[in-house]
């Protein structure tokens, strides 16, 4: 029943944004970050795009599991800022790491996508016969979609990859716990850039959870911070549970909790409701911000290559995003 992570890797920017940089067009400060996020610097892309950054983190993640890439039977990539419309970036990450025998395809699951993803990995290798391993891909250039007039997020976003090599395993510990409430897509949304067909008639008429904007950063994230952080704190301890009692499993005998890395007040708030000490945290926001969907797997992989993380500790993935979605995962290292 289980999922079996045979290796890891990720990728983040050279260029290093630290919270003094910003004080060159906004109005804050380094304790004004810090003490509010528990952040104090971030990596941002100079160029490199959203793929290659997927890429370098897959092409470490297969040489950590040691496998040939030809034997991968599935790529899923989870970025929301992809470089394309089309094609799928889980193809150019096919293309670059030679997994020539894999179906590709993206999810959009923002900030819980590693989660979905791995869930839905795991699903295919039970399922599909003669499949061997998948790789997820989450690889985020947040900055893209970032609007560095709004001093209350512009802080929080950062650049970075990460992936997984996974393989299916009967006798692995394994459970898992996804959901969503459209309702609350209003609360955190970015849209697609403005663009002017030669049919349309009455766009406004169709005008869904956009605020009408316009200019430089018209296209850039949106978030309404208080309802997101109400929404996450309840909903990250909601998807743990259930996936513990799945299993009959109390999250009090998990080594440790791997949640996405939005806010360090989200991360303690939510790990206040589950009753559990932050010392079972895997926490490093202080160094890359929120990086969406990456932010979970870019902190597995550096847990598991310090040794905070070790083979056979039991670790729960959990995230929430916009959508607004959220997922956790049980399984044993």
């Amino acid at each position: 029943m289980g999922l079996h992570i045979l290796g890891t890797g990720s990728y983040v920017p050279e260029k290093i944004m630290t919270n003094d940089d910003y004080k060159a067009f906004i109005e804050t400060n380094d304790e004004w970050i810090r003490t509010r996020t528990g952040i104090s610097s971030r990596h941002i892309s100079t160029g490199e795009p959203t793929w290659y950054m997927g890429a370098q983190s897959a092409k470490a993640a297969i040489e950590a599991a040691g496998i040939d890439p030809s034997d991968i039977s599935l790529v899923i990539d989870t970025s929301v800022t992809h470089d394309y419309h089309t094609p799928a970036t889980a193809c150019i990450i096919q293309r670059e790491t030679g997994a020539v025998n894999a179906a590709c395809f993206d999810l959009g699951a923002a900030c819980a996508g590693f989660v979905y993803a791995m869930d839905i990995a795991h699903r295919y290798l039970k399922t599909e016969s003669g499949a061997k391993y998948a790789l997820v891909v989450a690889n985020e250039q947040l900055s893209k979609i970032t609007n560095y007039e709004d001093r209350s997020s512009c802080i929080l976003f950062g650049d970075g990859a990460a992936a997984a090599v996974v393989e299916y395993d009967e006798n692995a510990l394994y459970s898992s716990h996804l959901g969503a409430d459209g309702t609350g897509a209003k609360y955190l949304y970015a849209k697609h850039t403005e663009f002017d067909p030669p049919f349309e008639e009455d766009a406004e008429k169709w005008k869904d959870i956009e605020e009408k904007k316009s200019g430089r950063y018209g296209h850039c994230l949106t978030q309404d911070g208080k309802e997101v952080y109400r929404f996450a704190t309840q909903a990250m301890p909601k998807a743990a549970k259930a996936a513990a009692e799945k299993i009959g499993m109390t999250l009090g005998s998990l080594d440790k909790i791997i949640p996405h890395q939005a806010n360090i007040r989200i991360i303690e708030t939510a790990m206040k409701n589950m009753k559990l000490s932050m010392e079972k945290a895997v926490i490093n926001i202080k160094n890359h911000g929120n990086t969406s969907s990456a932010s979970i797997p870019i902190a597995l992989d550096e847990a598991v290559r310090s040794g905070e993380i070790k083979r056979g500790d039991k670790i729960c993935l959990v995230g929430f995003g916009a959508g607004l979605t959220y997922a956790a995962a049980i399984l044993q290292y």
